[in-house]
């Protein structure tokens, strides 16, 4: 992910680039302490994430989001401010503006909140990228993808060792489920994706929790014998958050009393990510 930082503070500027680079969680392609040279460079740079502060020397954020926004409706914006006014925050809400970062910078909300815009993207751009590839197809085009698809998720299911699973039939359900109706993750619980297969949706996300849960142990144990095998290279960041994949390495080895967390949704977007090249 490109970031541009806009804030007239230099000490925030550094912070949050210390963040973002120690953190891995892109690249920072420009910075800005005014306002108007911001939006000129916004402009220019077209970044996928710019983080903002409210309160801006000569004209505040929310009027640089407002502006940006109606020219650039794919850039996601995260507002750096002191201010927690329900009035402000609804009106950033309305120009576009979903996450917050309140001063003083703590490392640990930034990189958290900055991990939520990069996952609502990722989801956005993939879901968009399955709509593209089954939109005005035949019948039967759409038959042979659908197919194929399902083949390729089994396949990866197989590696991760859990296609027994019964958690791992009905993530293939939900997965095909959301490429055909073209659901947006962003806007869906898992819990209501799985009403639509069952009448007991929380037994279900329990199952295929359990069975991504059983997935991560494997991959972990895997990492563990070789760090670059092969299987565990291509799944442990795009299936899980890796971060949760080296703490479950450590669970394992004993250096740890707690191990990763999953979580579902990257998971499924995970899985409906390498369908995408299902139709090249």
């Amino acid at each position: 992910m490109k970031f541009f930082i806009l804030d007239d503070d230099i000490n925030i500027i550094r912070i949050l680039k210390k963040i973002i680079d120690d953190k891995d969680l892109g690249t920072i392609v420009g910075e800005e302490r005014d306002g108007e040279k911001g939006i000129d460079r916004i402009r220019t740079i077209i970044p996928d994430i710019v983080l903002i502060d409210l309160l801006m020397p000569g004209i505040d954020g929310l009027r640089i989001v407002k502006q940006l926004k109606e020219e650039y409706p794919n850039i996601e914006f995260i507002m750096i401010s002191q201010v927690s006014s329900k009035n402000m925050v609804e009106k950033a809400y309305r120009y576009g503006v979903e996450y917050y970062i309140y001063k003083p910078i703590n490392a640990i909300e930034v990189e958290m909140i900055i991990r939520k815009v990069i996952e609502r993207m990722e989801i956005n751009r993939t879901i968009l990228k399955m709509q593209q590839i089954f939109n005005n197809k035949p019948e039967k085009e759409i038959v042979r993808l659908e197919g194929a698809c399902e083949q390729c998720i089994n396949n990866i299911l197989m590696e991760l060792g859990i296609i027994s699973e019964k958690g791992s039939e009905e993530i293939i359900k939900v997965v095909k489920y959301v490429i055909m109706k073209g659901i947006n993750l962003n806007n869906i619980t898992i819990r209501e994706l799985c009403s639509h297969f069952t009448d007991n949706p929380k037994s279900m996300e329990q199952r295929m929790r359990r069975a991504i849960s059983i997935a991560m142990t494997n991959i972990a144990n895997l990492g563990i014998e070789d760090y670059m095998n092969e299987i565990f290279v291509q799944y442990s960041n795009s299936l899980f958050n890796f971060e949760q994949v080296r703490r479950e390495m450590e669970y394992i080895r004993g250096k740890s009393d707690r191990g990763g967390s999953t979580n579902i949704k990257k998971f499924l977007i995970g899985l409906i990510s390498f369908c995408e090249y299902l139709d090249n």
